[in-house]
């Protein structure tokens, strides 16, 4: 009898462990917050915006999902100090582009290298988390020439630090389109020891009045981010507006109905209602005969 209670003791301390362990277990499990991750790049379009394109993602169940609605701060990272420079919220993708206001405002380190920091504080799904973004500012000088009834882009990629040019980069020229841009040549040029690329635009490229507006970019660059310099040229291959929006055709809505087809339609309604009419008065004059 002393052994069965013994070994019934036994049994409930160790069911309670148990139950104690797995209770640990699903709380732990509860409490446990994913890590997130951000990248972010700087794109310098000159004359016109600075901003970081950025994206929030997570790694869940072996599945990298987008972090939507996530909070973020970016700061000014100088001489160990950070200073809010804006704030911005994921879209549904988790992307979100942040531009940065007064650009000229921000300062470089000694070595002419901007510093800001992409912060997310947390919340009770994820861990918080931060991307340093590290860049320098460049610009690029961009020209249309004519030679030998040839239309060309030179242009020149400048280090704005030191006022140098950057050789051995790879530029692209290309032209701007509402969905994708249309490549001009080669996927890029590497500029020589003068930091310079001259590139051929061939004839018969269409555009809007004639005009192209032809982009010189340097993609992703390590040390510079994205730059792009634009330029308006009317040398295009004016665009013929086949538009029949406001005549009169078939396939037009009903207030642009061709008028043979209007006269046509209203000719048979007249002749079938002339035929009831013709056929009610006669019923008339049998009745009162």
């Amino acid at each position: 009898m002393k052994n069965y209670q013994n070994f019934r003791l036994l049994f409930v301390a160790i069911l309670g462990i148990v139950l104690l362990f797995s209770s640990t277990h699903q709380v732990l499990a509860q409490n446990k917050k994913n890590k997130i991750r951000i990248n972010a790049e700087f794109i310098n379009v000159l004359n016109k915006e600075q901003f970081l394109n950025i994206k929030a993602s997570a790694r869940i169940n072996k599945k990298t999902v987008e972090v939507s609605d996530a909070e973020l701060a970016i700061f000014q990272v100088l001489n160990d100090q950070e200073t809010v420079i804006g704030k911005t919220v994921t879209s549904a993708d988790g992307t979100v582009k942040f531009n940065i206001k007064n650009f000229e405002s921000l300062q470089a380190d000694s070595s002419g290298v901007y510093n800001l920091l992409v912060s997310f504080s947390g919340n009770e799904v994820y861990k918080k988390a931060s991307r340093k973004i590290s860049f320098k500012n460049a610009k690029i000088k961009a020209n249309l020439i004519t030679r030998d009834s040839i239309n060309y882009i030179i242009a020149k990629l400048i280090d704005t630090k030191t006022d140098s040019s950057v050789a051995d980069a790879p530029l692209t020229v290309q032209v701007q389109r509402l969905f994708k841009p249309l490549i001009i040549g080669e996927d890029f040029y590497t500029t020589d020891e003068n930091g310079a690329i001259e590139v051929a635009v061939e004839d018969g490229i269409p555009g809007i009045d004639g005009n192209l507006i032809l982009e010189v970019v340097f993609i992703e660059s390590d040390d510079y981010g994205t730059v792009k310099q634009t330029i308006n040229a009317p040398i295009g291959k004016v665009i013929v507006s086949e538009s029949t929006f406001n005549q009169r055709t078939m396939w037009s809505p009903r207030g642009k109905t061709p008028i043979f087809l209007l006269f046509l339609t209203f000719s048979f309604i007249i002749v079938v209602w002339g035929i009831f009419v013709y056929l009610i008065r006669n019923l008339f004059k049998i009745l009162k005969s």
